[in-house]
């Protein structure tokens, strides 16, 4: 699974490299993002981006009680058709969720080691994402998202058996929109599973790090720059 991650770059990067609008405030670096905290969507609207604050944490609009998001923070890419917490959304609500790193956790013996992931040339990304808007008995919306996850690659293999499903620049716009350029020919033919699985793969390791990092990170409440240094 996909428990922490970070955005260290400041909202103004992000919304350069994503090409969307700013939120109305600015929450800093923070390097230490943990479940049912607020985090930053991008979703296609009408052909336009649109940069939101979500819940990490997914609430179905069916749902009686906003609590199950903190169960629902990663998606399996494996059984997302299946799942009724996230077939509406696979089908209508693809979002991305901008990144610059990610945590995983090594089980060693009795004892876990904390492992930060990133780009070697520290660069945004985009997991592939869901959301869903929840009405609240006081007729407020809860906009919420989760992170999907696929099998890990050949770097994250030794760490843990789950990775965020990166989405390549090239594959951003398609998922959100839910079908590709290439595959508007096929459409008619080409079952319609496959017409997002194929984005939902692995990363290739070649420009991804890891690293261990203190443990301080296991407290979602630790926030500071620290987190993301080399273990001593």
């Amino acid at each position: 699974m996909c428990g922490r991650y970070t955005i260290v770059h400041d909202l103004a990067s992000v919304c350069e490299r994503f090409g969307v609008r700013p939120l109305p405030f600015d929450p800093g670096p923070r390097y230490n993002i943990a479940p049912t905290q607020g985090v930053p969507i991008i979703i296609n609207d009408g052909g336009r981006r649109e940069l939101l604050l979500a819940q990490w944490g997914l609430v179905p609009f069916w749902a009686r009680d906003p609590e199950i998001g903190s169960r629902l923070i990663n998606a399996r890419a494996e059984t997302l058709a299946e799942k009724a917490s996230f077939k509406h959304a696979l089908a209508r609500r693809r979002c991305l969720i901008p990144a610059d790193g990610f945590y995983e956790w090594l089980r060693t013996g009795g004892s876990t080691q904390p492992y930060y992931i990133r780009r070697t040339d520290q660069a945004l990304f985009a997991f592939a994402g869901l959301w869903e808007e929840w009405g609240s008995p006081d007729g407020s919306p809860l906009i919420s998202c989760a992170i999907i996850t696929v099998e890990p690659n050949a770097l994250l293999a030794p760490i843990h058996n789950r990775m965020p499903a990166i989405l390549s620049e090239e594959q951003e716009e398609p998922w959100m929109a839910g079908v590709s350029a290439r595959q508007r020919s096929t459409a008619r033919t080409e079952p319609p599973e496959e017409r997002w699985r194929g984005m939902l793969r692995p990363w290739p390791g070649d420009d991804l790090e890891a690293y261990a990092v203190s443990r301080a990170v296991n407290n979602p409440r630790y926030t500071g720059q620290d987190c993301i240094d080399p273990a001593p």
